[in-house]
């Protein structure tokens, strides 16, 4: 069986959903004849911690690590947050508005831990592979990024040993949404945009989560790029079963940041008049400002934030739903967006409504799918429409089971096989 070191930040005992692309993807490499060693940190400051993530690690994985140096603990003990308290980006999701602290973190996150804060980790992990490498060959090297300090090590790594080197990408480098909420200078810019060409050049194969970003990201020079898509895990929904309500529940998984606020199908439900009693689920980080509006409303239906829940209750939340929300971010590469729980919705085969480009990925995919729709923010008369339609027709959409299949963890992963295959 040939060999891939799997280089990557995120890994259990990390929850969230960053981790999961690359531990669904090394718990079925083994079924397409590749065996993966993972390199990992042994300290990792993760926002979620979620030990159920270690079932889907495959028994006797070879699994390396190395401690990592990283500026979060300090950040939370200056900016007066709790040592437990889950720290995402808060360019995205702010759990208070932002002080002086918290805005000169941002800055020295996007000028000076370049690619990102966990850039401490480069050297040292470089030094210590190449020496494992010695002792240990493989066939080739598989990164996830971001963070793309993996990116870079795996460049560092392919150009020092001339492995072939996968390099896949969940969210785009300088092309991310948030790149520009960074307060990036110039001379780091140019370091950023550097370091990513040279990336670029090294890489046997570039891979990226969706087909808008694959052509942006050959925009800028990237060659050899397909799309490998986050799907979702069939073993995840095996135990699951719908749980009946008294309610027409609204359900709304993960993060919920200020620049995806659906305020306007928010303020719909606050003023139309409901056939049913209606709940509004939140389950996991959201933006104070969100938050705030939130709250501020009034009207017939029951709002519940439920806060951080374990990915099983995330889950099951979902499958129990009448309409999945999924609200786009409000961005200039909105039209590539596609979220990881978004496959995840669509195995519950329940109605999925998402807010953004009506032309963009995300649109297309659950179009294909016969699971849903997609609406621009502010068309509130659309989505009245749909909210009318769902709670008095039994079966509106029509989901293809097969289409659907598609997008399984196992069969994204028998592509990254592939891939594999061709640059060995």
């Amino acid at each position: 069986m040939k060999k891939v070191l799997v280089i990557s930040y995120y890994w259990p005992p990390s929850g969230g959903i960053s981790v999961l692309r690359t531990l669904k993807i090394v718990k079925y490499l083994r079924d397409f004849g590749w065996e993966p060693i993972v390199y990992a940190p042994s300290n990792a400051h993760y926002p979620y911690v979620d030990t159920s993530n270690e079932l889907d690690v495959p028994e006797h994985l070879q699994i390396i690590r190395k401690p990592i140096l990283e500026p979060f603990r300090i950040f939370k003990f200056l900016s007066g947050r709790k040592k437990d308290q889950p720290l995402n980006s808060i360019v995205q999701v702010r759990d208070r508005k932002p002080s002086v602290i918290d805005k000169m973190g941002i800055w020295l996150r996007g000028n000076f831990f370049i690619p990102d804060a966990r850039s401490f980790w480069i050297k040292p992990s470089v030094k210590f592979l190449l020496k494992f490498l010695k002792e240990n060959p493989i066939d080739a090297i598989f990164t996830d990024g971001p963070p793309h300090t993996n990116t870079y090590i795996g460049n560092l790594v392919s150009k020092k040993t001339g492995i072939p080197w996968l390099s896949d990408y969940q969210d785009p480098w300088t092309q991310v949404d948030y790149y520009k909420m960074l307060r990036i200078g110039k001379s780091a810019d140019r370091k950023h945009k550097k370091m990513e060409q040279e990336c670029f050049k090294q890489a046997s194969k570039i891979t990226i989560a969706s087909p808008t970003w694959k052509k942006e990201l050959e925009s800028i020079g990237a060659e050899n790029v397909d799309v490998i898509y986050y799907g979702y895990d069939e073993t995840d929904f095996k135990a699951l079963k719908k749980e009946d309500s008294d309610h027409f529940d609204i359900v709304h998984i993960g993060l919920l940041g200020i620049d995806r606020h659906p305020q306007e199908f928010f303020e719909l439900l606050s003023k139309m008049e409901l056939s049913k009693p209606v709940r509004l689920l939140l389950a996991g980080q959201i933006d104070i400002q969100v938050e705030d509006a939130l709250n501020s409303l009034e009207g017939n239906f029951k709002l519940e934030i439920l806060g951080t829940v374990s990915r099983k209750e995330a889950l099951q939340l979902a499958k129990n739903a009448d309409l999945l929300l999924l609200p786009l971010n409000k961005a200039e590469n909105a039209q590539g967006r596609l979220p990881g729980k978004l496959y995840e919705y669509l195995r519950t085969y329940n109605p999925i409504l998402a807010l953004g480009p009506v032309k963009g990925d995300a649109a297309a995919i659950i179009h294909s799918t016969g699971t849903g729709i997609c609406l621009e923010y502010e068309d509130k008369s659309a989505q009245e429409d749909l909210l009318k339609k769902l709670m008095t027709e039994e079966k509106p959409f029509n989901p293809n089971l097969k289409e659907i299949e598609s997008f399984s963890n196992y069969n994204q992963t028998k592509q990254v096989a592939a891939y594999l295959d061709q640059i060995v």
